[in-house]
């Protein structure tokens, strides 16, 4: 894919999932990769795939919730490139139960992964992306950031809130005219390993979760995932939907308004798994 040769693209959660084939595909593509993830191992696989194909990469466990150790990174990944490019803020993790079941630490460690990590990795990336002068920030949220549904109210609340601080970023670039692009990438049904690491409230089970989320719901392979948003990407564009469920669901969002609040959930109280 063309647009990507010589820049140096740094991507989190790059251990698994759309993260590990974002970094892939960028690879590919001639860019130079700083990839990080808590998962060592998942990591090292991805090192060792970009590495048979002779890119040059930097690798590193790095917790995204670890604001100064993100701000130390960050200076690290310029100091050994010597200029950074563009950023996948992808880090994620899920978790399902009602509000009322929740524990407080649930719901925060949801949020300090899924919105902290990405207000950190911007953060501390941008001042070097608006230096290189031709940055770009592509932080992922998700189609659950555009409808909420029962038993997401963590993850709901983290994803929203990455969609409007990346369209504000959006907004402050173009106003600022920094020559920093925006990209909030929407993802539906991927299939990753991301609802069969999640965790559960109460006597929800998540085994059954993973399930059926991966019979039911992830229509979408990472690699399909990561050629569209490198193609938004490489367009530059403000907002991209990845899949066919995103899109469907996003219309019906945007022509019902909050019309879809009771019509999604009776179908979603179909598809959660009991609770006995």
């Amino acid at each position: 894919m063309e647009g990507f040769d010589g820049k140096v693209c740094v991507v989190t959660g790059a251990g698994s999932g759309i993260g590990q084939a974002l970094a892939i595909a960028l690879g590919r593509s001639g860019a130079k990769l700083a990839i990080s993830d808590v998962d060592t191992e998942g990591l090292a696989v991805t090192t060792e795939r970009l590495q048979a194909m002779g890119v040059e990469v930097k690798a590193d466990r790095l917790n995204v919730t670890e604001r100064e150790a993100f701000l130390l990174y960050a200076d690290e990944v310029k100091a050994y490139f010597g200029k950074v490019n563009q950023i996948y803020n992808n880090a994620g993790i899920a978790h399902t139960g009602d509000i009322e079941i929740c524990e407080f630490k649930e719901i925060e460690r949801v949020v300090d992964v899924d919105f902290w990590g990405v207000v950190n990795g911007t953060k501390a990336f941008l001042p070097h992306l608006i230096e290189s002068g031709d940055g770009h920030v592509v932080n992922v949220s998700s189609l659950f950031g555009i409808f909420s549904v029962p038993g997401q109210s963590a993850y709901n609340a983290a994803k929203f809130a990455v969609r409007g601080f990346t369209e504000a970023l959006y907004q402050e670039m173009k106003i600022n005219k920094h020559p920093v692009a925006v990209t909030t990438v929407h993802p539906g049904g991927i299939k990753t390993a991301i609802a069969r690491n999640a965790t559960a409230s109460g006597e929800v089970d998540s085994n059954e979760l993973a399930k059926l989320f991966d019979k039911r719901l992830a229509n979408t392979t990472p690699e399909r995932a990561a050629t569209i948003i490198l193609e938004a990407v490489r367009k530059k564009k403000p907002r991209v939907l990845v899949g066919a469920d995103a899109k469907v669901l996003d219309f019906i969002v945007r022509m019902t308004g909050s019309g879809y609040l009771d019509a999604f959930s009776g179908v979603t109280s179909r598809l959660m798994p009991s609770k006995g």
